[in-house]
């Protein structure tokens, strides 16, 4: 952080000043002019809550897909289609069982092993073809999309939400004053809070199994000099199929959060594949923490768009990707090598 201040002290004074602001407009009770300019509390909570949670879920996408893109070099296009596969995975799984953590586990243990047999199958001979391994994953992704379109036809399903999940929760924050002074708490749903949670949780062990153990090592080594690595006796293939898959269950267990907050339907592939590229374009490949900074922009860039902004909201994520790369085209958080 120091390093980060000493380098870049006009950035750290913009963030501060931000951070700031934000932190004013979320617990200060709002005045006739402030709703006159941001319209009325509540809706500007909400939007702000809402773009947080659903970076959470582009977090769960775009790990997955920073691991197998930006940290391993190969090029999926079918990384959406893992997303609704496992969202559909795990709506039959919850129907079947009645419980969401088994319909958690299975997705991500059915589209990892999913992963596992397309890093073996495909990957695994066309190693540094980029151009072919995007044509193959397109190909799949078409392919996946009318099986599950076969399979499931055009409904829209939701995995359902486990009764100890279900509900609102209260949170600490004034949304308005009743004319008796009295004030009124904002509330959310505690399904969205448990998400943006665990998906913190799960990128702070990614993180710390990255870069602070025995087998982040060997992925990091592996990606930089494969031979070298294969000289000392490891089995490199081995550990880039394992990753592989882990990222490819990242996916599955990401449609069936998605599932649970959002919906299923066609379609849904194409947009979370699309998200899941901005995010690690504009938070760098290869990085976990550029990961979750592009979640929370692109998520954040969304919701507030789609209230303050509603006929530009599309292209504003695409606004943002554009000025990054205009910018500073490795991206925010970009692993050095």
């Amino acid at each position: 952080m120091s390093d980060f201040i000493g380098r870049r002290p006009i950035w750290s004074l913009v963030i501060l000043i931000a951070v700031a602001l934000l932190a004013f407009l979320i617990f200060a009770v709002w005045t006739p002019w402030m709703e006159l300019t941001f319209g009325r509390k509540r809706v500007f909570l909400s939007a702000l809550f809402n773009g947080i949670t659903l970076g959470g879920l582009y977090f769960l996408v775009a790990s997955g897909f920073t691991l197998i893109f930006g940290l391993m070099r190969n090029v999926n296009l079918a990384h959406g289609s893992l997303y609704l596969f496992g969202g559909y995975v795990g709506y039959s799984i919850g129907n079947l069982t009645g419980s969401w953590f088994a319909a958690l586990i299975g997705a991500f243990v059915i589209v990892a092993l999913s992963g596992m047999l397309m890093q073996v199958l495909l990957f695994r001979w066309m190693e540094g073809q980029d151009l072919r391994q995007t044509l193959v994953t397109i190909g799949l992704s078409i392919i996946v999309a009318d099986l599950l379109l076969w399979g499931y036809g055009g409904d829209t399903f939701q995995v359902t939400t486990p009764d100890w999940l279900s509900g609102p929760i209260q949170l600490p924050f004034v949304v308005a004053l009743r004319s008796n002074g009295e004030a009124v708490m904002m509330t959310y749903p505690l399904v969205r809070i448990a998400i943006l949670v665990g998906a913190i949780i799960l990128g702070v062990a990614m993180w710390l199994a990255l870069n602070r153990t025995r087998i982040g090592m060997l992925v990091r080594a592996g990606v930089d000099d494969r031979d070298m690595l294969s000289a000392t006796g490891v089995r490199v293939q081995l550990v880039f199929i394992m990753v592989f898959a882990f990222g490819a269950g990242l996916a599955g267990l990401a449609g069936v959060v998605g599932g649970t907050f959002q919906s299923l339907q066609p379609g849904e592939d194409t947009k979370i594949l699309l998200s899941s590229l901005v995010v690690v374009i504009v938070g760098g490949m290869g990085s976990i923490p550029g990961a979750a900074m592009g979640a929370l922009i692109v998520g954040l860039a969304e919701q507030f768009g789609s209230v303050y902004m509603p006929t530009y909201a599309v292209m504003l994520t695409f606004v943002i990707m554009v000025v990054v790369l205009a910018i500073r085209p490795q991206g925010l958080a970009a692993v050095r090598r």
